[in-house]
């Protein structure tokens, strides 16, 4: 969370609207920052007052399990891009990275058609 508001994240958020970034639990105090924009898994209901446990837990477990879905591939490409030796060992200048990453995503994409 620390990077974010770092980088200048919450400020871009805040002049932009239809945004929605998928993020991990990692950075849930950020959904209340950017009026819901970044959307987290729920965080667990605790207390021992809680009325209908088992209700509260299989909601909580089908939250987090549709927000992963939702991140799924996303993850799952970014996995593909590390796996090429030209990401994982870029050592030029970063202006060009960009080529190279659409060359990567071109390249991935004719695999997965073939």
């Amino acid at each position: 969370m620390t990077q974010a508001r770092q980088s200048g994240l919450l400020e871009l958020l805040s002049d932009t609207w239809n945004v929605e970034i998928l993020a991990n639990a990692g950075y849930q105090g950020l959904s209340n920052q950017t009026r819901g924009q970044v959307v987290t898994p729920p965080r667990k209901r605790r207390g021992k007052y809680l009325d209908d446990v088992q209700f509260l837990m299989a909601y909580h477990d089908a939250a987090r399990h549709a927000h992963a879905a939702r991140r799924r591939p996303v993850e799952h490409g970014i996995a593909h891009l590390k796996n090429w030796r030209a990401l994982a060992r870029h050592h030029g200048r970063r202006d060009h990275l960009p080529e190279i990453v659409t060359a990567i995503a071109g390249l991935l994409s004719d695999q997965q058609t073939a």
